[in-house]
This record gives C-alpha cells, structure tokens and sequence, in this order.
C-alpha cells in the first residue's frame, strides 16, 4: 500500500463564513430560544435569559473560533479591522454571514415556538415580538429610543473593551482554552447590568436577523419600537459606536502600556511569549 498523504485542512473565506453563520446561529437558539419560553412559556426568569444568553456565546465561539477567531458580532468583526489589522475586505462578508446565521436560528425558535406564541399572543404584537428583536425600555419602561441607543454604545463599548483585555496576550488572557467561557460570561454580566434600557442586543446581527425572521413571519411591526418609531437603526448603530468606543479605550488606557515580548523582567514570572 502507498503511504497515505495527510489530508489538507479547507482554509480560506468560505471557511471562515461557514463557522461564522453556524456560531451566530447557536448563539441566536439559545437567546431567541430562552426569551421565546420565558415571555411565551412562562418558564424562568430574567436570570435564566441572561445566563442562556451567556452560554449561547460561549458555545458559539467554541463552535467558530479555530476558523474564523468566533467574531459572531459584526461590532467586533468592525472593531478588530480598526484596531488590530483585521482584513477590511472581510468584514462586510463576515457581517453578513452573521445576521444569515441569526436570521435561520430565528426562524428555527419562530417555527418551534409557533403554538406557544399564537397562544400567548395570537396577534403577534410587541407583547411577544421582544422574544426577536430589542425594544426601548423591552417595550414596557419609559426609554425612548435616543436613550435607548446610549445604552447601546454603553454595553457594547463595555463587551468590547473586556474583549480586547481577554483575548490580549500582552495581558493575562485566560488559559486552558477558557477565554470562550469568559467572554461568555461577560455577556452574562452584561445581561444583568445592563438590560433595562435596551434588552442589551450589543450585537447588530443579534438584532438585526431574528427582526426580519418576525417581519417575515407575521409581526408586522417588527421595525418599530411601542412608540410608533422606526427603531431597528438603534441595535446596528449603536453597537457600531459602541464597539470602537471600547476598543478605542483598551487601547489607548491599557494596551499601549503592556510590555513587549522581550527579556523578562526580574520577578516576573516567565510566559509563552518572552
């Protein structure tokens, strides 16, 4: 018999996509998933949404991080091509492999959940169009949509600039392969810290994907907030802002100071890198 050739890994764009939609889409079946049997089921609480929502990332970037490096956010996907030479021509495929990627995991919770939503809401209002799409105050507090969208660079710029801390190997970036749990369980932070205002989307294709998935199925007021307001802007631009907003932070109050690879300082414990 011949010597059988090692077989060559598929690299390139496709691949990266492909990991992209399939890690945005787990993400969006926990998340949609989670708040459909809370607001829809009646089963859990703001606790449960937060930590599935948490899970869900971590399991997405478990799913898409040898790949792709798991951006799963097209806020980080714009981040990193600003701050750390992320190719530009990738990150309109990237971002549309994302909201793809959400847009069928949407449908997938829309199709499961079908008799529970018609029964909890037959008329597919905003009672039940939140277990899609973020609203202003989550369509029940006074926010409009202005604060709504300062809430939104807020988070983001929170999630992005624990990101850049975790992932940064100048820094002490989680060990083990446990940064997917960690940036996990920032979301979950976030989620309980900052949810009020906003539903806490941080994510354009977060929202963006599950939105259009309810307008096409039956929630005819899936662009407007409980005002009357086109709103879907807010969940993209927002988190845009926000993103670069903590980027540009890690990087100008942090990363810029962090030692080089380089001899090892006296009384440092020795790492990989130097």
């Amino acid at each position: 018999m011949s010597e059988q050739k090692p077989v060559a890994h598929r690299t390139g764009l496709i691949g990266e996509l492909c990991a992209e939609f399939v890690g945005t889409m787990v993400l969006i079946l926990f998340g949609c998933g989670v708040v459909a049997q809370v607001v829809a089921g009646g089963l859990g609480d703001h606790d449960s949404i937060a930590w599935a929502w948490g899970f869900g990332v971590t399991f997405g970037v478990y799913v898409a991080g040898r790949l792709s490096g798991a951006h799963i956010n097209p806020a980080v996907t714009l981040s990193l091509a600003v701050f750390k030479g992320f190719p530009w021509s990738k990150v309109v495929p990237y971002a549309i492999a994302q909201t793809a990627g959400a847009f069928v995991a949407a449908l997938l919770v829309r199709w499961n959940y079908t008799e529970v939503l018609a029964k909890t809401d037959p008329g597919h209002t905003f009672k039940t169009q939140f277990v899609f799409s973020t609203l202003p105050g989550n369509g029940v507090l006074p926010v409009s949509e202005w604060g709504a969208l300062r809430d939104q660079v807020i988070g983001t710029a929170i999630l992005m600039l624990l990101l850049f801390a975790v992932t940064d190997v100048l820094n002490t970036p989680p060990g083990a392969n446990l940064a997917a749990l960690i940036i996990g369980l920032i979301v979950v932070a976030i989620g309980m810290a900052w949810g009020t205002d906003a539903g806490y989307a941080i994510n354009p294709a977060r929202d963006f994907g599950p939105r259009l998935a309810s307008f096409l199925t039956g929630y005819d007021t899936a662009w407007r907030d409980q005002y009357g307001n086109l709103y879907f802007w807010v969940p993209i631009v927002g988190p845009l802002v926000g993103g670069l907003v903590g980027a540009g932070l890690y990087r100008v109050l942090v990363g810029r100071f962090l030692p080089v690879p380089g001899p090892q300082e006296v009384g440092r414990t020795p790492s990989a890198e130097t």
